[in-house]
């Protein structure tokens, strides 16, 4: 077999076998099919794409090209929650022990923060002492222990998808449906829960900005779920403005810790409920309406919040968190306001420029190697359909002296539209498919 051979069939639109795709794969991880020929195959794949069993057949490669996690020695079914990413999305700080607090065991390997979007890890560290790295018998020990943990992907988890994705992300190949889906799947096969529900997002602030694609995207996922005998659910969510009102790394743990109280913001609230009742139909623990009802139950005894409390002190963080969040995080004292320029409804919020601006304060990352400050971010003031009068303030943003402050301010200029007419009412869940 040749890897010109592969390229050429892809190339003309013909549906290649499990043993082509797992020659390209393997080849290239162990170093025996080049860059060049791998960019073409991929950009092949984006222009001539992949079926449902081809896509299966990719996630299936690629979960095996490394460890594959054996989770059985954990009590009860372990169902794992994924984002696709989005500005503002901290559900999994609160998703997580809120469905822990249930019962259901949550052991969750989640990702860095990269161009417009948060990620898990970098906020979880935002927190003094916070481990995210684990040694996989430990952190398997702290989810039988404590029914909970979450740390970052293990180094010999899905190499190829490593691998495969840092040349997506420098030959345009990123936004392709069955990469995407591979992408996803194979990572969280091989982490080993035995049940998915997925956050699919559109919108400004998504990576897919179409509902229909999100739609497709979310089918082909919940099919390679069911094609690999593991119960899947997903929701489809409106990232056309920012979730909850903070943005950045400590200032999400905040909302987080907030949320847990009882205070958190309506979208987020929702969001979070949705998903976590999703997360205990899959485990068998109840069917979704009632969950929701458990899950706010479990907010107003506190004893998600306790779950969170647990958490952090069982992965060496600061537990005093939880009770004072502003003292005890890193968040930076120079705050600058951006301005309405005219009175009127906010009608269109570009999130994705949103994410940009905080991202150019220090909260992202432009490149994997950049270090990212915990202490800077931007809280939402004024949301969509929500009236501000000529120099009210829409949004605060925490700098420090390296913060892009005069890039981040442009963005923001560019992402609000303040016009004389409200928009439609907002709803952040548009969709759960089963």
């Amino acid at each position: 077999m040749r890897a010109y051979d592969v390229i050429l069939k892809k190339r003309n639109g013909e549906k290649l076998s499990r043993e082509e795709i797992k020659f390209m794969v393997e080849g290239f991880v162990r170093g025996e099919i080049p860059d060049y020929q791998m960019a073409a195959f991929l950009m092949a794949i984006f222009f001539r794409h992949l079926d449902e069993e081809e896509t299966y057949y990719l996630t299936e490669v690629m979960m095996r090209s490394g460890e594959v996690l054996d989770l059985s020695e954990i009590p009860g079914k372990k169902v794992d929650k994924h984002s696709t990413g989005g500005v503002g999305d901290k559900t999994t700080l609160v998703v997580a022990p809120l469905v822990a607090s249930c019962g259901v065991p949550i052991a969750k390997m989640s990702g860095r923060a990269l161009g417009h979007t948060g990620g898990t890890i970098d906020k979880l560290e935002s927190i003094p002492g916070f481990r995210t790295e684990l040694s996989i018998d430990e952190f398997v020990e702290n989810v039988k222990k404590y029914g909970i943990a979450i740390v970052g992907q293990t180094g010999n988890l899905v190499p190829a998808d490593k691998k495969i994705y840092a040349l997506r992300d420098a030959t345009a190949t990123v936004d392709e449906l069955s990469l995407i889906a591979s992408s996803i799947m194979s990572k969280k096969l091989a982490a080993g829960s035995d049940a998915f529900v997925l956050d699919v997002k559109f919108g400004t602030g998504a990576f897919i900005k179409d509902i229909e694609e999100s739609r497709k995207l979310a089918g082909l996922m919940l099919e390679i779920a069911k094609r690999h005998g593991r119960k899947a659910a997903a929701v489809l969510s409106n990232m056309n403005q920012p979730l909850g009102r903070f943005i950045g790394n400590s200032l999400e743990v905040i909302e987080a810790i907030e949320t847990l109280k009882g205070r958190g913001p309506e979208d987020l609230v929702e969001l979070s409920i949705t998903l976590g009742a999703l997360m205990l139909e899959l485990a068998g623990v109840s069917e979704f309406e009632n969950g929701k009802k458990i899950l706010k139950k479990k907010i107003e005894t506190g004893e998600a919040l306790e779950k969170f409390r647990v958490l952090i002190k069982a992965q060496g963080g600061d537990e005093r968190v939880v009770d004072d969040p502003w003292k005890f995080l890193a968040v930076s004292k120079k705050i600058e306001e951006f301005k309405a320029e005219r009175d009127g409804y906010v009608s269109f919020i570009d999130t994705e420029k949103v994410g940009t601006a905080s991202m150019l304060l220090g909260a992202g990352r432009k490149k994997k190697e950049d270090r990212i400050d915990h202490s800077v971010g931007i809280v939402v003031e004024k949301k969509l359909g929500d009236f501000v009068e000529k120099g009210e303030t829409i949004a605060r943003l925490y700098v420090s002296e390296k913060s892009d402050l005069e890039s981040a301010m442009k963005l923001l200029k560019e992402a609000y539209v303040v016009s004389d007419t409200p928009p439609e009412p907002f709803r952040v869940v548009e969709e759960v498919i089963k």
